[in-house]
């Protein structure tokens, strides 16, 4: 079983920056891939950025390319999301997400989650 704890939630003004950190646990983190999604009120959870288990291969969603930077720390067991530019279209829960490293990116669903980590951007 692999455990997720997302840190690092925040009010933000529109054009600043906040930096996401995921802890896993319970199992080897090198055997896993990692994703970051976000739920925004009122609607459905959406992928924002994933990283396959080597750290050699990433993809974010259109709506935050440019601007969110996805990492990890095999030998810390941490996953990152750094946010530059945020926008009030950014604001909501996020949430880390764990898989097997057999999936490489995943960006639907998964079978390990985070309880999630509120960010506020204000206009």
């Amino acid at each position: 079983q692999v455990q997720l704890v997302e840190s690092g939630e925040g009010l933000v003004r529109t054009g600043g920056s906040l930096r996401l950190s995921c802890a896993a646990s319970g199992r080897t983190f090198s055997t896993l891939a990692m994703s970051w999604f976000r739920q925004a009120p009122g609607k459905g959870r959406e992928f924002v950025a994933g990283i396959n288990w080597s750290g050699s291969l990433v993809d974010y969603a259109d709506s935050v390319k440019g601007r969110f930077t996805i990492s990890r720390d095999n030998t810390k067991n941490m996953t990152y999301l750094q946010m530059n530019s945020l926008k009030p279209e950014d604001t909501g829960v996020y949430y880390c997400a764990a898989d097997s490293w057999r999936v490489t990116i995943f960006r639907t669903t998964a079978p390990y989650w985070g309880q999630g980590t509120q960010v506020t951007v204000s206009s």
